[in-house]
């Protein structure tokens, strides 16, 4: 019967292997969607965890290696998951790999509160970052389904679990701040063929555009209709586009 797993450097985890983990923190990981053993973006991911870790670190767990991983994990479960890869420090470089139930988020539209907050080290996918969950559980409890956030300077930056894209009814606009790049941001901006640009963005320029969405590992683009206190078009002709230009993306088996 098929299962979803744990493993460390490929072989079952234990609960010894993860307490370094659990009690440290001083981790990053980068996570996708498999769909028939077969991963989007897969370049942008082997990127993220190698450059990652060479900041953190100072090395890096050579690509081959991950993917012999990935193909083990893949090899004893579903063909469609969410997956996860874990690399930390416990002494050595160890990679986890963990296996989900696949996921293609919300339905959307969302309507996001907003919070100013700059994460540390924004370019890093990083474990531990307790501010995310907290704000995210805010804005539920105040009635919003998520978070946006602005940085010292008003401008903003991503979401709590997401990038942030707008459209201007003719152009992309991603948004000029700290921020994560997402893979799946990283591949529409190598798919879209319409005019991509990046700018500052703050509240007060939010009227004068003509959609906005977040993505993630899950989906290229979910609808907001709000943010703080600005509502927002649905634009389904831009949410259409994003998810048109990702399916161009060839899936790579690792």
């Amino acid at each position: 019967m098929s299962s979803f797993v744990a493993q460390r450097n490929g072989r079952t985890a234990t609960a010894e292997d993860l307490a370094p983990l659990a009690f440290a923190g001083f981790a990053h990981f980068t996570a996708m969607q498999v769909r028939d053993g077969r991963i989007r973006g897969l370049d942008l991911h082997l990127d993220r965890l190698r450059t990652a870790s060479l900041e953190l670190f100072g090395s890096a767990v050579p690509d081959d290696r991950i993917r012999s991983y990935l193909r083990t994990a893949l090899e004893s479960g579903p063909a469609d998951v969410s997956l996860t890869v874990t690399i930390h420090l416990p002494g050595d470089l160890e990679v986890l790999v963990r296996t989900r139930p696949p996921s293609s988020g919300p339905e959307g539209p969302l309507k996001l509160t907003v919070v100013e907050h700059e994460r540390l080290l924004p370019s890093i996918k990083h474990t531990g970052e307790t501010a995310k969950t907290y704000f995210r559980r805010q804005a539920v409890a105040e009635g919003f389904d998520d978070a946006a956030f602005t940085d010292r300077q008003g401008k903003l930056s991503e979401a709590t679990i997401w990038n942030l894209a707008f459209w201007d009814g003719d152009t992309v606009v991603w948004p000029d701040a700290g921020l994560l790049r997402g893979t799946t941001m990283d591949i529409l901006r190598r798919r879209l063929d319409v005019p991509q640009r990046v700018q500052e963005i703050t509240l007060a320029d939010l009227p004068d555009l003509a959609g906005a969405v977040v993505m993630n590992s899950w989906t290229p683009g979910i609808a907001v209709h709000r943010i703080g206190e600005t509502p927002l078009p649905s634009a389904p002709s831009f949410v259409a586009s994003l998810h048109r230009a990702y399916e161009t993306e060839p899936f790579t088996r690792p």
